[in-house]
């Protein structure tokens, strides 16, 4: 029988949620007034400027549904404005306010001092070289993911 604690899925997923623990604790002791799941929007608007309502709620991994209460949030909030999408009336592309940007700056500052207490031991190169891995990992994934979804999408045509 395996060793849980040498599964590579496991241990990853142990630390992610150790990860958004902590920072949620950090937040939490901040007072900047934004839940885990506010700066997780606020940094993939910043990351992926022009992206639709639609698309982000994919890129959050969450319900489109989820997305909009937090949007209005932030939106009153004056974090975030909507724009209707020029390629579909039914969509919005959120954009960043100017009153976003300090917050963002906050958020990361946040993020790294987390980081770093995460990354107690390792040297600046082993660092370096464990993120690249992960992006390998993540690289190979995504291959995945997009070879799946073109054969999904190569057998619906052909079944049309």
């Amino acid at each position: 029988m395996p060793n849980p604690d040498q599964m590579f899925g496991l241990v990853l997923h142990d630390v992610a949620r150790l990860l958004r623990r902590r920072y949620e604790q950090r937040l939490r002791a901040t007072g900047i007034g934004l839940t885990r799941s506010q700066c997780a929007v606020l940094v993939n608007l910043a990351r992926h400027q022009g992206i639709n309502q639609t698309c982000l709620a994919q890129v959050l991994d969450i319900e489109p549904i989820s997305l909009v209460r937090l949007l209005d949030r932030l939106q009153e909030a004056g974090l975030v404005d909507r724009k209707p999408d020029p390629k579909d009336r039914r969509a919005y592309i959120p954009e960043l306010t100017a009153k976003a940007k300090p917050i963002l700056d906050q958020i990361y500052g946040l993020a790294q001092s987390v980081y770093d207490e995460a990354q107690a031991g390792l040297s600046k190169a082993e660092t370096i070289r464990f993120l690249a891995e992960l992006q390998i990992i993540k690289a190979n994934l995504l291959a995945t993911t997009a070879d799946a979804a073109a054969a999904i999408t190569t057998r619906s045509k052909s079944r049309a």
